[in-house]
């Protein structure tokens, strides 16, 4: 079955790979893989176009990956590395000429709506500047036939939403970036799944993310068949990273595209 194409925007950490004066192995390394924009998915469904975050890299992304259309914008949380590119979404309704729906948790779209006023208010100058039509995701809800369960994952202070695609009763995709563990709700909403996308942020213990560790032992609790980590920092090189992992899971990178 392959109905979802899922394009990894990006794959880093808030810093981005290479770090701003960083002359580690991975930031100087000459792997393509090992260069990470912030963390983003683009989701191509069968009649719609969907980006999960808004990176600051966001407009570097779309033209990277030749995206010229976005029916909506799914906010996992409203940290700065995962909604700073939402001004870009003003190109999306001038093409198109239409405002594009912004779904995210109440607090999400509380935080959009005082960072980037000028966007809810009307008061931004021209008529396509930006058009968000602000959607409070509570709840399972319908995208092209898909059902799109948001879960609740704790992330420090945060509550990052968490977001499981299914169709006919299938479970065919999990998505889980920003989190610090996977609580037994998010599990069962996930289990069985087609292809897990997960945090993995490095190996030594953070408050807000999951560890390689950490993030293994919640792929083996839900039993995805595919798993795809994702938000690494600068302390996993790819190839060495991926040489340790099983079959079945592997690190994402920037442009990765997979299909479900």
């Amino acid at each position: 079955m392959q109905d979802l194409q899922i394009t990894f925007l990006g794959t880093g950490t808030s810093h981005g790979i290479p770090v701003i004066g960083c002359e580690c192995a991975v930031c100087k390394s000459s792997d393509p893989r090992d260069k990470r924009l912030r963390t983003a998915i683009h989701i191509q469904m069968p009649s719609l176009s969907i980006a999960v975050d808004t990176t600051p890299d966001f407009r570097a992304q779309c033209l990277r990956e030749n995206i010229t259309r976005l029916d909506a914008v799914l906010y996992t949380h409203s940290h700065v590395d995962h909604i700073l590119g939402f001004d870009d979404l003003r190109r999306f309704c001038e093409l198109d000429n239409k405002a594009i729906p912004v779904h995210g948790s109440q607090r999400t779209l509380s935080d959009l709506k005082r960072v980037f006023q000028y966007a809810f208010d009307g008061s931004a100058r021209y008529p396509n500047y930006v058009r968000p039509d602000p959607i409070t995701m509570e709840g399972r809800f319908s995208l092209d036939g898909f059902d799109i369960v948001p879960v609740h994952l704790p992330h420090g202070r945060m509550v990052t939403n968490g977001l499981v695609f299914e169709k006919n009763g299938q479970r065919l995709f999990a998505y889980y970036t920003d989190c610090q563990s996977i609580p037994a709700e998010a599990e069962e909403a996930a289990g069985g799944v087609e292809v897990l996308v997960i945090d993995a942020l490095r190996h030594t213990a953070h408050s807000t993310h999951l560890t390689v560790q950490g993030a293994l032992e919640a792929t083996r609790r839900i039993g995805a068949r595919q798993t795809w980590f994702i938000h690494m920092c600068h302390e996993l090189g790819h190839a060495e990273t991926e040489a340790e992992l099983p079959t079945d899971v592997r690190l994402a990178y920037d442009g990765l595209r997979i299909h479900v």
